[in-house]
């Protein structure tokens, strides 16, 4: 057993890649938090698809990906910050637009390249593998500048999330605050792309939230779940993915949901076997 779990770390790429899924895996699983609580999830994976033309822009270039998909992210996020805030166009019906312009973007650019693009297959499904050091330095900062960030936030953004009412009668910048956690969830997307990939990253970003909710209502609480949770499907689907030959970031999320499932069946005082035994109404508090 010990040499099934060492052998795979004898490989710097290996290494490297699980590094990578570690830091993805807290970030994600902390951001996805406000996510859950805030019913961001559309919004989320909205700005996955929304960055595909900065990263079709920077191959084309010859640029770095993760910088290509950073820009356009920041881009889209303010986008939909700005739209939402002036004039009559509400947040979904301007997330709908910018995400389908910037897709159609983004497929345009990728359609006008005649050769097969590894480098775009990756940031579509994932290959925390692939993980270069440069990469793995941009997502060590990303994540300590997000994280840093949303502890700084940690009281404004408490209170805006479970009671805007409050939040509004003690004139708190909800406006400025709601633009802040969009810019830091482009980033997060960003970060997450090597492992996940876009078509996955909205997986990773709601279920290990889901789940900790499942277990606690405590936000502290159901951060520190949510983070262990997607430290762990990170690492064991990491592991799955090198000895199986298969996707990472699908490994990835097919872990993360298995201990969804788990939660929603046997959570104690939520879950379904919990209330059927109990003879307590599913749902019921």
């Amino acid at each position: 057993m010990l040499e099934w779990l060492l052998s795979p770390l004898s490989y710097t790429f290996m290494q490297r890649g699980l590094l990578a899924a570690v830091l993805v895996g807290i970030l994600c699983a902390v951001i996805g938090c406000y996510v859950v609580l805030r019913s961001m999830a559309f919004l989320g994976d909205a700005l996955a698809h929304a960055i595909l033309p900065g990263v079709a822009i920077a191959y084309l270039l010859g640029g770095n990906l993760l910088i290509g998909a950073l820009v356009a992210a920041l881009v889209v996020a303010l986008s939909i910050s700005f739209l939402s805030r002036k004039g009559d166009v509400k947040e979904d019906t301007a997330i709908g637009i910018l995400f389908s312009a910037a897709l159609a973007l983004g497929v345009a650019l990728i359609s006008s390249i005649r050769t097969y693009a590894v480098d775009l297959s990756h940031i579509l499904f994932g290959n925390v593998l692939g993980v270069s050091s440069a990469n793995l330095w941009l997502i060590a900062i990303l994540t300590v500048i997000v994280l840093s960030i949303l502890l700084a936030l940690y009281r404004p953004l408490l209170v805006v999330s479970f009671d805007p009412v409050l939040a509004t009668t003690l004139r708190l910048p909800t406006s400025l605050l709601r633009s802040t956690l969009l810019v830091l969830l482009a980033i997060t997307i960003v970060v997450s792309l090597q492992t996940v990939g876009i078509s996955l990253v909205a997986a990773m970003l709601v279920t290990p939230g889901a789940t900790a909710y499942l277990l606690t209502r405590r936000l502290p609480i159901m951060m520190l779940l949510s983070g262990l949770l997607g430290t762990l499907a990170s690492i064991i689907g990491l592991y799955i993915s090198y000895y199986l030959n298969i996707v990472s970031g699908s490994a990835i999320v097919l872990v993360s949901t298995l201990f969804f499932l788990l939660a929603f069946f046997f959570a104690p005082r939520r879950g379904l076997a919990w209330n059927i035994f109990h003879h307590k109404p599913i749902g019921a508090k």
